[in-house]
Formats: C-alpha cells, structure tokens, sequence
C-alpha cells in the first residue's frame, strides 16, 4: 500500500499529551513508519518535538514519510469519513483476526489510535472498530500487530530508499551502512 498507484495509509494518534506520553507518541510514529503507512498525523498538545523525532528517522533511513499536527481531529475525521476508511483501534471492538477480512485496501484509510473526550463519536464515525486482544496493553503493540496482518509484511528494500544510514541483516553482529561516508 505504499507505492505510487497505492491508496495514502494514514495514522493518528489522538490525545497526546506532551510530558505524559512523549515515547509512546514516538513509537506510535516510527511504528507507522515501518509498518507501511504514509504519514502520521498527531492531536492533542502541539509537540514539534515528536515531529522533529519522525523527521530526522525518515530523513536518516529513508523513505517517504509525512508527519503533521492537526488542531482539529475530530473534525478533520468527519471530512476524511465522507472519501475515505477510518479504523479505530480500540481494546472494546471487534476482534482483530475477524475483522481484517472485511477492511478494504482499495481506498484511503487512517488508522485511529488513542483517546478522544468524545469516544462515543469516534465509535460512531469510524467504519471499523478493532481490537488486538480486549486486555489493557501498549498502542504501539496494536498498531504493529494490525498492520503486519492488515497489509502483510514489510519490504525495507522496496520503500526505504535514499536514506543516509542502512541498517544490513546479520545474524552475528550489527551492520550499518552509511552512505555520507562513502
């Protein structure tokens, strides 16, 4: 879902509060990221921080990646509903494994994750809601887990081109290539 011809894969991360959840917001991102999205969009408390982290990674690695702070999420996703997908990852929805098949990969879609003061309005507005497991555990965790078995695994090779550093596999030692030293 990430070349040209490919519909734009979104995540949001709702509710970030800067002091609180500055990791975790930075893992939701670099998460995205390798998982296959496009961008992620963060609300909450404005954190140019937590944008500046997901910029340098991309800008590092390589890739096309886009990262945003928008004011309004809620109703940025009442405009996105009306062209696009919204799946809410939410402990209280319907279980991951059973709700995949039934997610379409042929349109734009944002992948909702974290707290609204309206979550009634976001279980209503968004087209699935989907839970990895119905225990209390890490957003980075459902995100990961819903989108290596949404879009299937990731391709390094194929969408994380043009960066400065990359990352060789090796069973025996770490193996890094960076390309400004050559």
């Amino acid at each position: 879902m990430t070349d040209a011809e490919s519909p734009r894969l979104s995540v949001l991360r709702l509710g970030h509060r800067r002091q609180r959840d500055k990791r975790i917001t930075s893992h939701l991102g670099l998460t995205a990221r390798a998982f296959g999205a496009d961008e992620v969009i963060l609300a909450g408390e404005d954190d140019p921080s937590a944008l500046e982290t997901w910029n340098s990674v991309t800008e590092r690695f390589g890739g096309q990646f886009e990262c945003r702070y928008e004011a309004k999420p809620m109703s940025w996703l009442r405009k996105f509903s009306k062209s696009g997908n919204i799946v809410h990852l939410t402990m209280y929805g319907e279980p991951w494994n059973e709700a995949i098949a039934g997610i379409p990969t042929d349109s734009p879609t944002v992948v909702v994750v974290g707290g609204t003061k309206v979550p009634g309005e976001l279980f209503r507005l968004a087209d699935h809601n989907v839970a990895i497991g119905n225990q209390p555990h890490s957003e980075v965790a459902a995100l990961a887990v819903f989108l290596e078995s949404w879009l299937g695994p990731v391709d390094d090779s194929s969408r994380f081109t043009g960066g400065q550093i990359e990352v060789v596999p090796s069973e025996q030692r770490k193996r890094v290539l960076n390309r400004e030293e050559d």
